[in-house]
Order: structure tokens, then C-alpha cells, then sequence
């Protein structure tokens, strides 16, 4: 996939538009004040920018898990290549402070902001005065429950569940297994993500007519959401529970043959647990998503199988392009897909921030990474691989 940057703003006159997803509803009270953390670039951002120059907000929710900034380092890569300003901050997975950065970012008069949020539901106040001050908001990975939301850019959620969900199902010859009865375990994300029951759906609705069958078999019992989920997607967490599990139904020697984790942060917990806790002597199946360096480290060495990969570089360049085309009020549709230089689909049904409101989505295309295609993400340019054969995020 060829990288594409774009050009800068034409007009520094434009109006922005706040299209598509219509204005702001009712919210909570103002959140208390709190500290945030902003990149370099933020600090400057007081100063009078040139004249013409748009600036641009950029939330994202934590610096504590990899791949969040990755994506902050891509987007503001991006938008200052393209010419803009922009304030960048990270609010260590705390809802208010989200709040109160964006909220900040609204009072140095943005342009336009671009939100990854921590608690999509969460978000009320900031995005209602955004809104009222006619500051265009796209949702950024997660989709945020507010209408201010113009447009909402990620990846095919529910594909990369089912790209897992498939993942076990080709690699165990499901369809094939006979009387084979294989255990399986389940690790799901954060419920505040709206993201996360769409990758725990992609992969149960597809591996659920086996536990129906009885091929698959969830020894623990815990097979909704709730159950299986993990708060913050915290590492440690998912390895508390995993060896609660290991040390409840799996101390006797029962043999376990999957543990289906949502993303590589909770893969990384499950898959300490496993060395460490599980009595079996068998290489149990782990599933991933966001290729993650430690991760990428356990795949070479084959303790994790898989991980979903999602080229957030890429995410970036879409999440570009669809700004500039909302600040120079261009038409925005599928045909803005064909600008990209990118696989990416233009959605409009599956993704709403209320109740019957559609969202308009931009989603790119996710891909499975194993221990034999690994150079395909040393060829994105943002991997390069050592002579020990580990993989490292370029610089």
C-alpha cells in the first residue's frame, strides 16, 4: 500500500463544517481540572500560529500501552508534514482529564479535534461545547456516544475479531475435528471501548457454532462479555485472571488448546500466565491484536501465534485527508476513499453515536501477522528486524 501525504490547506478562510453527524446533545457537568500530558510540540502551542495556519487538537487516551503512541506519533507526523499546528496530549486513561484536555484544546480556538476516547460514553461535556463553538470532531479508533461526532475513522472492528475467530477455526481444522474436542478460553477488552465488544463478537459469532457442537469447549463456563472482559485492557489484569482460571479448571491436567485474547496487551498477561501457571506441557494457541514489539518478540518465539495487525501509520494518512477535506468543505463520500492511496471502505449503517444516528466511518482493513510473514510489516517501513530475528518499531 503506497503512503500518501497530502497537501496543505488551500484557504485559511474556509469555514469549518461540523457535516454529517449532526450537533451535540445534552451532557454531564464540567469535569474538574487535572494535569495532563502533552507532547514537545504542545508547549509552542500558545504562541500565535502563522497567519493562515489551522491548528488542530489531537486526544489520545494513554501513553502506557504501545500502539496509543504510535498513533499520536503518526497523527501529529502527518498533520505538521501537511502544514497545520497541532496540540497533542495523553490523559493516562483518565476520563476527566480527557475532558479537561479537550476542553483546553477548545479554549486555544482548534480547528478541528481528533479524539481517541478512554470512556466513549464519557465524553458529554466536551463534545457539546465543541459543538457550540462549531469545532468539527472526528472520532478517532473509538467511536465516541455524542452526536458532535462528525465522522469516525478506525478499522473494520468486527473483522479483526473474526479474522481471529477464523484464525483458530483454519489452524485447528475445525470443520474437519470429528468427535476432537478442543478447550478454549476466552479474554475480551474494555468495556468502556466501544470497541471491544465488536472484536469479542467478530470472533464468538464465528467460533460459536463450534461450542454449540461441542468441538470447542469453554472449560471455565465464561463466555459473555462481561465475563471475559478486561478493564483498560490492562496487562496485568488479564494475567490475574488467567491464572485464576488455569489455577480453577486447568491445576488437574486438563489440556488447554486456545486462549483467545482480544488485542496484545491482555495476550501479553495471558501468555505469562500460561508460562508460569499452566500444568500442561502443550503449545496452547494465542491470539493478539496491534503488533506490539514484546508481542512480535513472543510470536518469533512462539508463545503468542498470531496478533490482527492495524496499520495505525495508515489510519493516520485517512484521518489526514478526511480533515482537509472537511476544512475545505469538500464532498465527503466513497469516492474520498480513492484519495487515500489506502484500502479503506466508506460506511455509513454500522456505527451510530445515538440511537438511530448514523455515524459516517472510514474503515481501513486489518491483516493476520504469524511468525511466517512477519516481514510483511518490516515492508510497511515501520518495523525493522534484528539478526536475531525480533522485530523493533523503526524511528
Amino acid at each position: 500500500m503506497k503512503k500518501k501525504v497530502f497537501a496543505a490547506i488551500l484557504s485559511a478562510l474556509m469555514a469549518v463544517s461540523l457535516a454529517a453527524c449532526g450537533g451535540g446533545s445534552a451532557g454531564s457537568s464540567a469535569a474538574a481540572p487535572a494535569e495532563s500530558t502533552k507532547t514537545e510540540s504542545t508547549a509552542a502551542s500558545t504562541a500565535p500560529a502563522a497567519e493562515g495556519t489551522k491548528k488542530i487538537g489531537i486526544s489520545m487516551p494513554t501513553q502506557s500501552l504501545e500502539r496509543w503512541n504510535r498513533d499520536g506519533k503518526y497523527l501529529e507526523e502527518q498533520f505538521k508534514a501537511a502544514g497545520f499546528e497541532t496540540i497533542l496530549t495523553y490523559s493516562d486513561n483518565k476520563s476527566d482529564r480527557q475532558v479537561n484536555d479537550i476542553q483546553n484544546m477548545i479554549a486555544e480556538k482548534v480547528d478541528l479535534l481528533i479524539v481517541a476516547a478512554i470512556d466513549g460514553a464519557a465524553l458529554n461535556t466536551a463534545m457539546n461545547e465543541a459543538a457550540e463553538q462549531n469545532i468539527p470532531v472526528i472520532s478517532y479508533d473509538r467511536l465516541i456516544l455524542n452526536d458532535a461526532v462528525s465522522y469516525y475513522v478506525s478499522f473494520d472492528n468486527y473483522t479483526v475479531g473474526k479474522l481471529q475467530g477464523e484464525f483458530v477455526e483454519k489452524t485447528l481444522d475445525l470443520a474437519n475435528a470429528g468427535d476432537k474436542v478442543y478447550n478454549i478460553e476466552f479474554t475480551a477488552g474494555d468495556p468502556a471501548d466501544n470497541n471491544a465488544g465488536y472484536f469479542f463478537n467478530g470472533a464468538f459469532d464465528t467460533l460459536s457454532p463450534y461450542i454449540e457442537k461441542g468441538t470447542l469447549k469453554v472449560v471455565s463456563g465464561q463466555t459473555d462479555f462481561a465475563s471475559v472482559a478486561t478493564d483498560q485492557w490492562s496487562t496485568d489484569t488479564a494475567l490475574e485472571r488467567a491464572q485464576n482460571i488455569l489455577g480453577s479448571y486447568y491445576a488437574d491436567g486438563t489440556q488447554l488448546d486456545v486462549w483467545l485474547c482480544s488485542n496484545d496487551s491482555t495476550a501479553l498477561g495471558v501468555a505469562q500466565a500460561i508460562t508460569s501457571d499452566y500444568a500442561g506441557s502443550n503449545s496452547v494457541l494465542i491470539t493478539g491484536q496491534d503488533g506490539d514489539e514484546a508481542n512480535l518478540k513472543n510470536i518469533v518465539d512462539g508463545i503468542q501465534t498470531m496478533t490482527v495487525y492495524k496499520n495505525v501509520a495508515n489510519e493516520a494518512i485517512v484521518t489526514l485527508g478526511l480533515a482537509e477535506a472537511m476544512l475545505n468543505g469538500d464532498t465527503i463520500d466513497a469516492s474520498l476513499c480513492d484519495t487515500f492511496g489506502i484500502e479503506c471502505a466508506f460506511d455509513t449503517e454500522s456505527y451510530e453515536t445515538s440511537a438511530g444516528n448514523k455515524c459516517p466511518s472510514f474503515l481501513l482493513v486489518p491483516s493476520v501477522i504469524t511468525k511466517d510473514n512477519l516481514q510483511e510489516l518490516v515492508d510497511t517501513g515501520l518495523y525493522t528486524m534484528g539478526a536475531d530475528g525480533y522485530l523493533a518499531a523503526a524511528n
